[in-house]
């Protein structure tokens, strides 16, 4: 068994541990700390709540050293401002015991108060690939100096369209780089960039996505339809003891915001929601009111709550069934982090089935079904995005008959006619086979008179 022993990490390192309670280090952390030591090139494939961000960090700390410079030496990339926000306060836990400047940038947020933190000098910058492109080009942060750089959630920024803003900004660092790489899936894209920007990095992988954690239960309800998934939901979420901590996700922010307002009218000021459209302060003022246990209920879409490292989730409750089977791993990795028991529960409908078939055929492990309880009343009524489409046809289109007057009759009989110009014109053709302008008859004077 390992322990943090055999990293031989200095003091205070030593001492911010011992605070956090961690008593030995997770799988990620194991492999991955010699490997970024070394200096080498890291690709990290691992899960949700495997301890990603101190299986990186731990190892940077370890080798950073004290230094008063201007310019950043350590640059984290994640896709999301929440995980700006995540990242720094989890370093600055970390690094408790350590003299080390950490400043997180992102978008939606003064860039003028940005460029005046980063002329005061950084050592770790935590960034959204768009935020950190504008202060580079602005000249406001110097990259010239940056040896490490981490991407984390990688999947994820080339899913949210990244892929250009990451080889602009590769094209603005110092070739002389580690790269360090953490993803929960590995996917095409992501090959192509390892391809093009690492050289010859060491993969890692810990807890494949595919592979379920053996520490979350599943359990599923097959229901009707998404009024009763309502009805089945604020059942369950009144037992406040069981369901303490319940974070519940939802295909799309239209969806989202019906949920939230059906739930709310149940739990009142214990529900928050978090999804794109939400300002940055109400996102992130409902991820620290959740975390800290003041809001019991998080209603979130997918790619918002990726890679939210949220404390103690005691559920994670999927009201629908994501279209790809990766996306339900990253949804129940909420819970059950760090090898804590965790709890997972799957609402789907008869469409739904193929894709949570389509779940089961990736884990390689069929979720037990639940009986929807008998209280609970099914209703065959219908929200507007689950009604069938009508498809509308062209045939017989515009082929009413039309009943015609006899005094449209002769208004179209008029509109028939064709306007031949002046009866001067017209006579003029007749005598010469072709018009004659008056320039013609002009020439033809001249003509006669020499």
């Amino acid at each position: 068994m390992h322990t943090f022993d055999s990293f031989q990490l200095k003091n205070p390192l030593i001492n911010a541990i011992a605070d956090l309670g961690f008593e030995q280090p997770t799988p990620i952390q194991t492999q991955a700390y010699p490997v970024i030591m070394s200096g080498r090139d890291v690709v990290g494939i691992s899960q949700t709540g495997t301890g990603k961000t101190f299986a990186y960090m731990l190892p940077l700390l370890q080798e950073l050293k004290y230094s008063n410079q201007v310019n950043p030496r350590i640059l984290v990339l994640v896709p999301t401002r929440e995980l700006v926000v995540q990242v720094v306060e989890q370093i600055e836990v970390f690094a408790k015991y350590i003299s080390v400047r950490v400043l997180g940038v992102y978008g939606e947020s003064n860039i003028r108060v940005q460029k005046e933190a980063l002329a005061e000098g950084q050592d770790i910058i935590v960034a959204t690939p768009g935020r950190l492109y504008d202060l580079i080009v602005n000249r406001a942060l110097q990259p010239k100096e940056l040896g490490k750089l981490v991407i984390d959630e990688v999947d994820v920024m080339l899913d949210l369209g990244f892929r250009v803003q990451l080889t602009n900004l590769f094209e603005l660092l110092p070739n002389k780089r580690q790269n360090i790489m953490f993803s929960a899936t590995m996917t095409e894209e992501v090959d192509v960039l390892i391809d093009e920007y690492f050289t010859m990095p060491d993969k890692i992988a810990v807890a494949v996505s595919g592979t379920p954690l053996d520490n979350i239960q599943q359990e599923a309800y097959a229901v009707k339809n998404f009024l009763t998934k309502i009805r089945l939901l604020n059942h369950i979420l009144v037992d406040k003891n069981t369901y303490h901590k319940v974070l519940v996700f939802i295909s799309n922010k239209k969806l989202a915001d019906r949920l939230f307002g059906a739930v709310e009218d149940h739990f009142g000021s214990h529900v928050c929601i978090i999804h794109s459209n939400k300002s940055q302060n109400y996102r992130l003022r409902s991820v620290e009111e959740f975390d800290q246990g003041s809001k019991r209920i998080l209603i979130a879409t997918d790619v918002i709550a990726r890679g939210l490292d949220l404390d103690k989730v005691s559920h994670v409750i999927n009201f629908d069934v994501p279209n790809y089977p990766e996306n339900y791993m990253h949804r129940i990795g909420r819970t059950g982090r760090a090898e804590e028991k965790g709890h997972s529960i799957l609402f789907y409908t008869e469409k739904e089935e193929p894709l949570k078939e389509a779940i089961e055929s990736l884990m390689d492990y069929q979720i037990p079904l639940l009986d929807i309880p008998e209280e609970i009343e099914v209703t065959n009524e219908l929200i507007p995005e689950e009604r069938p489409k009508v498809a509308e046809s062209n045939y017989n289109r515009n082929t009413k008959v039309r009943l015609v007057k006899i005094e449209d009759e002769e208004k179209l009989e008029k509109n028939k006619k064709v306007n031949l110009g002046g009866s001067y014109k017209r006579k003029l053709a007749m005598k010469h086979k072709k018009p004659r302008t008056r320039g013609d008859k002009n020439q033809q004077g001249k003509r006669k008179r020499g």
